[in-house]
């Protein structure tokens, strides 16, 4: 069987099987999530899903793309850089996620903390992946960008902004989750046709523990996927888009995820500066919530821009 098809029916049914036994844990211990107390008041019915779901797909990408590496000619650059970034994002996801739960509040790391930790780790991402042979560099306008540190202060601004881009984009049933989808199965054909063969195996694994988890987190979702999954995803995309020299790729393929945090940030600048707010709630899929329009409505029409988004890049790409 081909390699690929391998890791991800692997990621696909370890997901698949341990998610019930993890959520059933949860439901249990009475553990779940806690919606804001300035979210939609119809979210409250939200509160007590299990969350934390990430653990899970999270743990089916890594251990996937560990075993198949010590039978594979994949054990390089590229694939330590992705599975540390899965690992170091996601733990700084599990432990914000852990104390947030441990004090049943919706609040977990300090921003301080969380900003030191990604800042530490993107550079190190960086740093492992040239220093096993990964070819990283980009073009900036003229200028081709292959130093070190200029590609770690990059990779830091990088990483961290669309770890918290997912994670802010992550309020919806299911909406993250199909986002991700879209745009590593994007990142899979580019991966492809530039015959790099450890990122393409890398975003099939990825695509198939989401497509598992995606049938627990469809609305009404069973269990959230958490900063855990979230900040994992986004820095994934980030790396992966650096992996493959296209950074600004992201822009267009994770359109929805820029769009979401542009939101949040001209909402916060507008009512600092001028009092007021732009959009009803941000992020922006709460101002189409609040403006009358159905979850699922909200989830799907944002799925087919990020679709669209993607086909786009690709159609320009390769005219």
């Amino acid at each position: 069987m081909n390699l690929n098809i391998l890791s991800f029916i692997i990621a696909f049914a370890l997901t698949v099987i341990i998610m019930p036994f993890f959520i059933r844990v949860f439901i249990r211990k009475k553990i779940g999530q806690t919606t804001r107390e300035e979210g939609p008041l119809w979210h409250e019915v939200k509160t007590g899903t299990p969350t934390m779901g990430g653990t899970v797909f999270v743990a089916a990408i890594l251990i996937t793309l560990l075993a198949l590496a010590l039978f594979s000619q994949h054990s390089n650059g590229y694939l330590f850089m992705t599975l540390l970034t899965f690992l170091l994002f996601g733990g700084i996801g599990f432990v914000d996620d852990f104390i947030s739960i441990f004090k049943h509040q919706n609040e977990g790391l300090k921003a301080k903390q969380k900003f030191l930790l990604q800042i530490l780790f993107s550079i190190l991402v960086v740093f492992v992946g040239r220093h096993l042979g990964a070819n990283l560099s980009f073009s900036l306008f003229s200028w081709q960008i292959n130093v070190l540190i200029l590609l770690s202060l990059f990779a830091f601004f990088w990483i961290t902004g669309f770890s918290n881009a997912v994670n802010l984009t992550d309020g919806l049933d299911g909406l993250a989750t199909g986002l991700s989808i879209i745009a590593y199965s994007t990142y899979a054909y580019i991966a492809w046709s530039d015959k790099n063969e450890t990122i393409l195996l890398v975003c099939l694994t990825v695509v198939g523990a989401l497509l598992a988890f995606l049938i627990f987190n469809h609305k009404p979702a069973k269990i959230f996927m958490g900063d855990v999954g979230s900040l994992a995803l986004g820095a994934g995309l980030a790396v992966i888009s650096l992996a493959l020299n296209r950074p600004f790729s992201l822009l267009l393929i994770g359109l929805v995820f820029v769009l979401e945090t542009a939101s949040v940030i001209i909402q916060v600048a507008s009512f600092k500066l001028r009092g007021k707010r732009v959009f009803k709630m941000s992020p922006i899929h709460h101002h189409f919530e609040m403006s009358g329009w159905s979850e699922t409505k909200v989830v799907l029409v944002f799925w087919l821009c990020g679709l669209l988004a993607s086909l786009l890049y690709l159609i320009v790409l390769y005219l």
